[in-house]
């Protein structure tokens, strides 16, 4: 009987230290889920790490975890905006940490608690069997030849959408979103809601789509160019973070380092997001190739309310 308590005893501990040196983590992530998937996947592989999944959009992920603040169940969070992370820090929810992997992340692309995982941009999405001319800039959208053919995602769900409304208000062209609202531009949903009209040829143009959704959608056979307009624009970098509040601080950690790793970092270039990493060869335009708008972000979140009602007023909303 002894021997028999023993060995149940040997094996629990056994047990109990095989799920200490391997214990799933759960993360968190909007955007792209076929890229989620390959992380996860990759990281399993390698690690022998389980996760648990949760890929949505960053509204439902920012939900979910406003619903289980008394509880949280993430250890690590993507977001499809900075601001999250920026937010999160001063709400000091995040666990500080450097990965060896972000070597070559350049240093605006990085804190002491969160890194990109990868870039995103805006630009212009058209559909060239429209009967439109090919546009170059923003302002081109305005013109009589797009009346009522050009779509947009709504700012108020669109992080990166607030953000270009944000970067031409603060270079002067607020008056732009005027003539837009009188060419019967549609302020649609979120990005998606705002794309498929244009890839279904109901619409001839996104104004300020997400790039790499276009970009993949082109790869697939769509009618679609991605244009990024000659006067400037914005990227969004969508940060990696661990909350302090993770009962698996180690696992998190290794997470990220994956992400980071060549393997993680070639699975974002492959759904035409922007590498983090400079080392890593992208397959889209890079942030050195593109012309950006100089915006401040902080000033800008911190007049979001006022921002996003003078939008609402351009457009009698």
């Amino acid at each position: 009987m002894k021997r028999i308590l023993m060995t149940g005893l040997a094996a629990l501990a056994a047990s109990l230290v095989a799920q200490t040196a391997s214990a799933d983590i759960t993360v968190y992530t909007a955007g792209p889920g076929g890229l989620a998937k390959a992380l996860v996947e990759g990281f399993t592989k390698e690690t022998g790490i389980n996760v648990n999944l949760f890929q949505a959009t960053t509204g439902k992920v920012m939900a979910r975890l406003k619903a289980e603040e008394s509880n949280p169940q993430a250890d690590v969070v993507v977001s499809a905006s900075w601001a999250t992370a920026t937010a999160f820090a001063e709400q000091d929810l995040l666990l500080p940490y450097a990965s060896p992997n972000a070597a070559s992340v350049p240093d605006f692309l990085k804190t002491d608690t969160a890194v990109a995982q990868g870039v995103a941009s805006l630009a212009i999405a058209w559909n060239p069997k429209s009967d439109t001319p090919r546009p170059t800039d923003w302002a081109d959208l305005d013109k009589a030849e797009y009346k009522d053919m050009v779509t947009m995602p709504d700012p108020a769900q669109s992080g990166s959408a607030f953000e270009l409304v944000a970067a031409l208000d603060a270079n002067g062209k607020a008056d732009l979103f005027d003539g837009l609202h009188a060419n019967g531009l549609l302020v649609a949903g979120a990005n998606a809601a705002a794309l498929n009209p244009v890839l279904q040829g109901a619409k001839a143009a996104v104004f300020g789509a997400v790039d790499y959704i276009s970009l993949g959608a082109k790869a697939k056979g769509e009618s679609i160019d991605v244009i990024f307009p000659t006067s400037g624009t914005v990227v969004a970098p969508r940060p990696i973070m661990i909350l302090k509040s993770t009962q698996h601080a180690d696992e998190a950690k290794k997470f990220v380092d994956y992400v980071l790793s060549d393997a993680g970092q070639e699975a974002v270039a492959a759904v035409y997001l922007m590498p983090s990493r400079t080392d890593v060869s992208a397959q889209r335009p890079t942030i050195s190739e593109l012309k950006l708008l100089p915006m401040d972000s902080d000033e800008a979140y911190g007049k979001r309310a006022e921002i996003l009602k003078a939008f609402d007023t351009a457009f009698g909303r």
